[in-house]
C-alpha cells in the first residue's frame, strides 16, 4: 500500500498549514494545554483521514479480453437496461458502482482497447448514489473501442463531496485492462455502459473491487 500521486501535493500543503496552525495555537495558548491538545488531536485526525483517502493498493489484474472488470471499489447501485445518449446512442446495459468516502478512489480500465471518445462535462454535485447524478453531475466520459469493435463507455462522476474528477487517458490512446483510468476525490460514482448481450455477474448491493471483480462477460 502506497500513497497515490494525486494526493502528494495536497498532503504537503495540508501538512504545512496544520503545522503552522498548531505552532500558533501552542504559542498563544500555553496557559491552556487542554485546548492545544484538543486542537492537535483534531488536526491529527483530519490529516490521517486525508492520508488514508489517497491510499493506493498494490493490485495485479487478471487480464481476459472477454471479462469486464470493475472500474472502482464500492457497491453496485444499478444494473439496468437504458439508452446511452451521449455517444453510443443505443440501448445498453448500465452498471453503476458507488464509492463512499471510505473506498479507494482510483479508477481502473475495465477492458483493453483504444480511446475513441473522451470528454469532460461540467455539472452539479448532487449525491452520487442518486440516478440523476449520472447525467447532471460533473463527469468525464471515456469510450474504449476493443480490438473486436465492441465499445465500452465509462463515466466517472463527481459526487456531493467530490469536486474534482481526474483522468489519465486521452483520445486515440491505446490502453490496457487493469491500468489506471483516473481518480475521483472524496466520494463519487462510476457508470459503465455495456452491450445488451453481456452476461452480468454482479448483483445490486454487491461489494466490488476495482480491477479485481468481474462485472460481466462479453459475448
Amino acid at each position: 500500500m502506497t500513497i497515490h500521486k494525486t494526493g502528494h501535493r495536497l498532503l504537503i500543503v495540508v501538512f504545512f498549514i496544520l503545522l503552522t496552525l498548531n505552532l500558533g495555537v501552542y504559542f498563544f495558548c500555553k496557559a491552556n494545554p487542554l485546548f492545544y491538545k484538543l486542537f492537535f488531536s483534531i488536526s491529527f485526525i483530519l490529516y490521517s483521514f486525508i492520508f488514508i483517502f489517497f491510499r493506493k493498493p498494490n493490485r495485479i489484474a487478471n487480464i481476459n479480453e472477454k471479462h469486464v472488470l470493475s472500474p472502482a471499489d464500492g457497491e453496485i447501485v444499478a444494473v439496468e437496461e437504458t439508452t446511452e445518449n451521449e455517444y453510443l446512442n443505443q440501448k445498453m446495459l448500465k452498471v453503476s458502482v458507488f464509492m463512499s468516502i471510505w473506498n479507494i478512489h482510483i479508477n481502473w480500465l475495465p477492458v483493453s482497447g483504444s480511446v475513441c471518445y473522451h470528454k469532460h462535462h461540467n455539472g452539479r454535485h448532487v449525491a452520487a448514489f442518486l440516478p440523476k447524478s449520472s447525467t447532471d453531475n460533473e463527469n468525464i466520459t471515456t469510450v474504449i473501442k476493443m480490438d473486436d469493435g465492441i465499445k465500452i463507455l465509462v463515466r466517472q462522476i463527481a459526487g456531493a463531496v467530490a469536486r474534482r474528477v481526474v483522468s489519465y487517458v486521452n483520445k486515440d490512446e491505446v490502453c490496457k485492462q487493469g491500468y489506471e483510468l483516473g481518480f475521483i476525490k472524496f466520494g463519487s460514482r462510476v457508470d459503465m455502459f455495456l452491450p445488451l448481450d453481456t452476461k452480468i455477474i454482479v448483483k445490486l448491493k454487491q461489494k466490488v473491487k476495482g480491477s479485481q471483480t468481474i462485472i460481466g462477460i462479453l459475448k
